[in-house]
């Protein structure tokens, strides 16, 4: 699917984005990732930028040298992201911005900046991450599933803004995955997310990739402003 584009992934450092990043490694394509973490290992056609997704100094060098190496970018995928799972009555201020900092003022950032160099050929695919926290109304999540929202709405005007320049934009929203981001999730609070799914099991990363493969595909181009929720929601 991205056979000879230029592929960007954010938060390839762990979890999915480095799943991400392995999977598209062993297509014929440039990729490029970036997290605050270092990327252990080495993989054909990749290159990693250290940053953080809000900076937006960082952020435009990155898409300087971009535009400088590869000129251009074809699909952008916004995995990075971070999760806090509290009461909101004792959810302190700090949580609240490194959430909407990391998961929707970054997620704006790489949108803008992606679409101004794909602007340029009149072709693009952005991929955004939701949550099925979302939908859900999940207890003990209200900032993350506030940022997804957020998220949610950002890619569905994205979408309109963004058709004029042959750019799609699509979210898919992944039900729990075992990755650190479900790192101190009682197990029991899991489990009764997981009963609400029409398909009772854990999350895969093959299913994230499934669902990101079809949105980037050039054959998807009447496909944008959609969110997938996984697992029935």
């Amino acid at each position: 699917m991205a056979e000879n584009k230029v592929v960007l992934i954010s938060g390839t450092s762990k979890g999915i984005g480095r799943a991400l990043v392995e999977h598209y490694a062993g297509k014929k394509c440039q990729l490029i990732g970036c997290s605050r973490s270092p990327f252990e290992g080495e993989l054909p056609n990749y290159r990693h930028y250290r940053l953080d997704v809000a900076d937006e100094s960082a952020v435009k060098d990155m898409f300087a040298q971009i535009r400088k190496r590869e000129g251009g970018l074809d699909i952008l995928i916004n995995n990075a992201g971070v999760a806090s799972t509290n009461h909101s009555l004792l959810t302190p201020i700090t949580t609240v911005n490194k959430i909407m900092q990391t998961n929707f003022v970054g997620t704006f950032l790489l949108c803008r900046e992606a679409a101004r160099l794909m602007q340029v050929h009149r072709y693009g695919r952005i991929v955004n991450f939701a949550t099925v926290a979302v939908p859900l109304k999940l207890e003990g999540e209200a900032i993350y599933a506030a940022s997804k929202a957020a998220v949610i709405s950002l890619t569905q005007i994205l979408a309109r803004e963004f058709a004029e320049f042959g750019i799609t934009v699509n979210a898919v929203g992944p039900t729990p995955i075992k990755t650190d981001l479900l790192r101190g999730v009682p197990a029991e609070k899991l489990k009764a997310l997981i009963s609400r799914q029409a398909i009772k099991r854990y999350g895969e990363t093959r299913d994230v990739i499934r669902v990101i493969d079809f949105f980037i595909d050039p054959a998807s181009d009447f496909v944008t402003g959609q969110v997938i929720f996984l697992g029935g929601i």
